[in-house]
């Protein structure tokens, strides 16, 4: 079970770049359940989504699988998939993730692999892909690379299949990007975070998390394959799209 996320409660812990280290992934699930709006809804969409473009018989990937959470519901809906797999560049959040996926006896359903989309992951193939998740992953990605991933995942699926993609993304002007960033901290103070921890996570991500804006998005998608690409939700700084080739 996740512990409850204290990593920015002492001044120390925002004084480097954020990591997704062994201490980050003890407390991952908790971290994202308070820090990402309607967490379980866009959780269950995912499920929904996933019903209604999953192929019978074709692997699903989650890209950046972290705690395996997203795997782990999609293989309660997907019933007939012939794998799910789980890449992530992160040690720690696989080990984590495997002890989790082994407490809820789905070894034999759920295979986690280290990747690094920064690197050479995208050189091989996501063998009989008929859907790939990539939920608050690409933000990560760095903005040079995040093309040639995309290019990857279309190339990769097969007809009709589907890309789950989701990301805290920017807004096209001031006034409502303060408005919409001041509006998430309220988010986060009520659920129990502190103006001190807000403000070091911020500053922990600042060279790590760069989002783009949702037409920054739909644009990389579209000049990428993908000729259906829409919106599925959105909660003022965050948003999750839909893509079908």
């Amino acid at each position: 079970m996740s512990k409850k996320d204290h990593i920015f409660v002492s001044s120390c812990s925002g004084s480097s770049d954020f990591q997704f280290s062994a201490e980050v992934a003890e407390v991952f699930d908790d971290m994202l359940t308070r820090s990402i709006p309607f967490y379980v809804e866009q959780q269950r969409m995912i499920q929904e989504i996933a019903r209604k473009f999953h192929s019978q018989g074709a692997n699903v990937y989650d890209l950046g699988c972290s705690t395996a959470t997203t795997l782990i519901n999609l293989s309660e809906v997907l019933q007939q998939s012939a794998g799910f797999i789980g890449y992530d560049n992160s040690l720690a959040m696989l080990e984590y993730a495997k002890n989790k996926v082994s407490e809820k006896k789905l070894e034999d359903r759920i295979d986690l692999r280290f990747g690094d989309l920064d690197g050479d992951l995208v050189t091989r193939p996501l063998e009989n892909a008929g859907l790939v998740t990539l939920c608050w992953t690409l933000q990560f990605i760095r903005p040079m690379h995040r093309d040639r991933v995309i290019r990857w995942i279309y190339e990769s699926l097969s007809d009709g299949g589907a890309l789950i993609m989701a990301e805290k993304i920017l807004t096209q002007h001031t006034h409502t990007s303060r408005f919409f960033i001041d509006t998430y901290y309220s988010f986060k103070r009520r659920n129990g975070y502190s103006d001190n921890e807000i403000t070091r996570k911020r500053e922990a991500l600042e060279n790590v998390l760069v989002p783009y804006t949702i037409s920054e998005n739909l644009e990389m998608i579209r000049r990428n394959g993908f000729a259906i690409a829409d919106t599925f939700f959105q909660w003022y700084n965050f948003a999750a799209f839909l893509c079908v080739k």
